[in-house]
């Protein structure tokens, strides 16, 4: 597509109904068969020992030039243009620094991928485990698939958790951006690991749902996480960003943010 398409209006966006690529319906059967509690806490386990490989914040972004997201019906994008995109906008808004920094490396978890996990397991949308399945979830006809779902301590009531226990004690579904905020969150401010751990959270921040699990810090936090959201979702278009001439302002700006090296 070319530079003088035009650009997509919102109420387009997140369009599951009739899906852009037929990858999307696929793996959300897949996500949601497979991420039960156990998963997630196994998956935990071994990602969050950060013992795989040290890089440079750039070099795995580089990584994230080859990945397309098979959940994404808006974009099939290389992720990286996608970043740009999202920080960008946050630049030309004039928000802080460390926004358009979160904008920019929101998605950085995604080299999951690289380490051979398939992308049920690393993107798309997320979802709290070991309590009651939202049916304002994606596709939540496919979570009779999940082992889950028969399970009566995580259908019935709040599930395993006490109401109001807060989200930092909810297990979520296993992906990018659990594994991201865990990654960073010592060098980013408290609205930014929100908006990094949260961003695929729709059914919260989008849908209203699962309220009883949040506590003050939560709700406050909320309007960070919805803010940031029309970046991540309506920047999306099919128009490639220039990667050589933002390259110079990004390299700095994780510079200022991040580690040289970060262990993955």
């Amino acid at each position: 597509m070319d530079a003088a398409a035009p650009a997509k209006t919102k109420d387009a966006f997140r369009n599951y109904a009739a899906p852009a690529r037929d990858t999307v319906r696929e793996f959300y059967r897949l996500n949601h068969q497979h991420q039960t509690h156990d998963f997630v806490r196994s998956k935990r386990a071994d990602f969050l020992r950060f013992d795989r490989r040290e890089m440079t914040p750039w070099a795995a972004l580089d990584y994230l030039n080859t990945l397309v997201d098979d959940s994404d019906p808006d974009i099939a994008l290389p992720q990286i243009d996608h970043l740009l995109q999202t920080g960008e906008a946050l630049r030309a808004d004039g928000h802080p620094d460390w926004m358009v920094l979160t904008g920019f490396i929101h998605d950085l978890g995604k080299v999951l991928c690289l380490f051979g996990e398939p992308q049920w397991a690393v993107v798309g949308d997320t979802f709290p485990t070991g309590c009651p399945y939202s049916d304002r979830i994606v596709y939540p006809e496919y979570f009779a698939l999940n082992p889950d779902f028969r399970r009566p301590e995580f259908q019935t009531g709040t599930g395993i958790y006490a109401e109001g226990c807060g989200l930092d004690a909810v297990l979520m579904s296993w992906g990018h951006d659990e594994y991201l905020y865990h990654l960073t969150r010592d060098h980013l401010p408290l609205p930014a690991q929100y908006m990094i751990r949260y961003h695929s959270f729709y059914a919260w921040h989008r849908e209203g749902e699962y309220g009883y699990l949040l506590n003050a810090q939560d709700r406050a936090m909320l309007p960070w996480v919805q803010k940031f959201n029309p970046y991540d979702l309506y920047t999306k278009q099919p128009v490639r960003p220039n990667l050589a001439e933002l390259k110079p302002y990004y390299e700095d700006l994780l510079a200022r943010y991040l580690p040289a090296t970060l262990r993955f």
